[in-house]
């Protein structure tokens, strides 16, 4: 069996990952491809369970190592059950948010101590790393923006669709996040590719579309698309 592909999308908050990995997938299956969506935290049942305690605006003040022992706990449950079965079995995986969320919200923006987060990382993730990492990057105060608008429709104008503990966050803490992301793709070409998402819809998923296309190939079955 041919291993699979895994593909994960980060960016800050309100910056239109999880619809272009939406996007992704269903251009994937047209072509006949067996594709896995999937996010963090999340993926498993116990896994979503964490999400809702670590994503919860009313959830006690913890601490960085506290957090992140949280998210490695979910991380680990969907590794076993999902992302690692998926590939063994020659699925594409594409995951909304994976470990370099951890690394900048945790880490970067969050002060966990980066012996911490690598010790972390080498027990539960290991040799299980992203083939590539399609970064979306907005302004800051755009993605705020846009998730506020975006909880606006949801709940209909009423207070239902409260922000997480992270969205409540200042504007200040968003641009911390934003810098994270970039310097991780920065350091690591190899694996991340920027995206400018603050293009319409069509525009980043077709330069999404070009990024996989040019790192897997022949892989997708299809040629990437003109860009200019």
């Amino acid at each position: 069996m041919t291993p699979g592909k895994f593909i994960t999308f980060e960016g800050g908050e309100g910056s239109g990952k999880s619809t272009q990995a939406r996007l992704l997938a269903e251009r994937l299956r047209g072509l006949g491809h067996d594709v896995v969506v999937t996010r963090e935290p999340g993926g498993t049942p116990f896994a979503e369970q964490v999400r809702q305690l670590l994503l919860a605006p009313d959830t006690a003040p913890h601490g960085p190592v506290s957090e992140a022992l949280m998210f490695y706990a979910a991380r680990a449950d969907h590794l076993e059950k999902v992302i690692r079965p998926a590939l063994a079995a020659g699925r594409w995986v594409i995951c909304d948010r994976f470990s370099d969320s951890t690394d900048v919200y945790q880490s970067h923006a969050g002060g966990l101590d980066r012996a911490m987060f690598d010790m972390l990382e080498h027990a539960i993730v290991a040799a299980t790393r992203p083939s590539l990492t399609l970064v979306i990057d907005i302004d800051a105060r755009l993605g705020q923006e846009r998730a506020t608008a975006r909880r606006g429709s949801a709940s209909r104008g009423s207070d239902s669709a409260a922000a997480d503990a992270y969205e409540r966050r200042d504007i200040v803490y968003h641009e911390t996040l934003r810098r994270g992301f970039l310097a991780i793709a920065e350091a690591e070409p190899q694996r991340c590719l920027v995206i400018d998402g603050a293009k319409p819809i069509d525009n980043v998923a077709a330069a999404v579309w070009a990024g996989v296309s040019e790192r897997f190939g022949a892989d997708t079955g299809a040629a990437a698309p003109r860009t200019d």
